[in-house]
C-alpha cells in the first residue's frame, strides 16, 4: 500500500483513532451505529435511558411496556393480598390463593390505568394509602409512555435504504468506486449532500496504522432525491485505489464510511444517515442495474427497492 502513504491530504479529524490495532472489524455497523462499547464507568452513568427507549426496535419497546405494565400490576396484587383481600369491598374472599391474587391484580390494573369500574374499592386506611399511591404511580408511568410514544413517533429519520454491496464498476474509459441508495417511505427529500471517507490499515515503521482519506464524488449534492442516487468514486491519480488491482483490493482492509443528510420537508427538518462498507461487502467488475421503470401504462415511474443491489458482471 505504498500508494497510501504516500498521499498528504490523509484526514485527522474524523473523530476516529488511527491505532488500527484498537478497532474492531469496523468503525461503523451498517446500521449507522458506531461499533464501540464503552467501559470504566458503573452501567447506570453510561447509559442514557431516554435515549436507549428511543433507539430500541419497536417490538421490544412495546414488549418493554407490557412488562413493566404487568410488573407492577403484580407488584400491587401482592401488597393487597398482603393487606387483605377482605379490604377490597365487592371481592369474593375465598380460600384460593390465586383466586385472591387474580381479583387483586385485577383491581391493581383499574387502579393503574385509573379506569375504576366501580364494582371494587379499597376499604381502610391502608388498602386506601396502596391504592393512592398505585394511581399516582399510572398517572406518572403513562405520562411518560406518552411522551416516548411521541418522541419515537416524531423523531426525524432519513428512512434510506442502501444497496448490500459496493461495487468497482467500468465508468468513464476507468473504472469507480460505486454505491447507491434510495428513500424507502413516502417522505419527500430535498438538498441532498453525501460524504465518503476511506479508512485504511497500513504498515509505518512495523506497525499497523489507520488512514482516512476524503473520497471525492463526482456528484456530491442533488436537489431532490426523488429515484436512486448512485454515488461514484472515481479511482483516478488522487484516490487511494489507484493501481490496486483486484487481488490487492481483496487483500486490503478497507472501510467506506458513507454519510447522507437532506432536508424532510414533512418534518421541516435536515435528516441524517449513515453506514459503512468492508471488504466483505465489495464487488470488483461489477455494475448496477436500473432499479427504476416506467409503469405499464405509462402513467407514473416504478422505484423498485428490491432492485437497488441488483447488478450484472462486466469484464474490463
Amino acid at each position: 500500500m505504498a500508494n497510501l502513504r504516500n498521499k498528504s491530504k490523509s484526514l485527522d479529524n474524523t473523530g476516529f483513532g488511527s491505532n488500527a490495532s484498537a478497532e474492531g472489524t469496523r468503525l461503523i455497523n451498517k446500521d449507522g451505529t458506531l461499533n464501540l462499547k464503552k467501559v470504566g464507568l458503573p452501567f447506570l452513568e453510561r447509559l442514557s435511558l431516554y435515549h436507549a427507549l428511543l433507539r430500541l426496535p419497536r417490538l421490544k419497546f412495546l414488549l418493554l411496556v407490557f412488562a413493566f405494565y404487568t410488573i407492577i400490576n403484580i407488584f400491587f396484587a401482592i401488597v393487597y393480598v398482603l393487606v387483605g383481600i377482605e379490604h377490597l369491598k365487592g371481592t369474593d374472599t375465598s380460600t384460593s390463593l390465586a383466586y385472591n391474587f387474580q381479583q387483586a391484580f385485577f383491581f391493581s390494573s383499574q387502579t393503574l390505568t385509573t379506569v375504576g369500574y366501580g364494582h371494587i374499592s379499597p376499604s381502610g386506611l391502608l388498602a386506601n394509602i396502596v391504592a393512592s399511591l398505585e394511581s399516582f404511580m399510572g398517572i406518572m408511568s403513562f405520562a411518560l409512555v406518552t411522551g416516548l410514544f411521541f418522541a419515537r413517533f416524531s423523531r426525524p429519520k432519513a428512512y434510506l435504504a442502501f444497496s448490500e454491496s459496493i461495487i468497482i464498476a467500468p465508468y468513464k474509459e476507468a473504472k469507480a468506486l460505486m454505491l447507491r441508495f434510495a428513500s424507502k417511505k413516502n417522505n419527500n427529500l430535498t438538498d441532498a449532500e453525501a460524504q465518503l471517507t476511506g479508512a485504511f490499515h497500513v504498515m509505518e515503521e512495523g506497525k499497523e496504522v489507520t488512514k482516512y482519506f476524503t473520497l471525492a464524488i463526482e456528484m456530491s449534492k442533488i436537489s431532490s432525491l426523488a429515484l436512486s442516487w448512485t454515488l461514484v468514486h472515481v479511482i483516478d491519480e488522487q484516490s487511494p485505489f489507484w493501481r490496486l488491482n483486484e487481488d490487492e483490493l481483496m487483500r486490503t482492509k478497507f472501510e467506506v464510511i458513507v454519510g447522507v443528510k437532506a432536508f424532510d420537508d414533512h418534518y421541516s427538518n435536515i435528516v441524517q444517515q449513515r453506514t459503512s462498507y468492508t471488504t466483505n461487502d465489495l464487488v470488483f467488475g461489477a455494475k448496477f442495474l436500473p432499479a427504476f421503470h416506467r409503469s405499464p401504462d405509462g402513467s407514473h415511474t416504478v422505484l423498485n427497492l428490491h432492485q437497488l443491489n441488483k447488478m450484472e458482471r462486466v469484464v474490463f
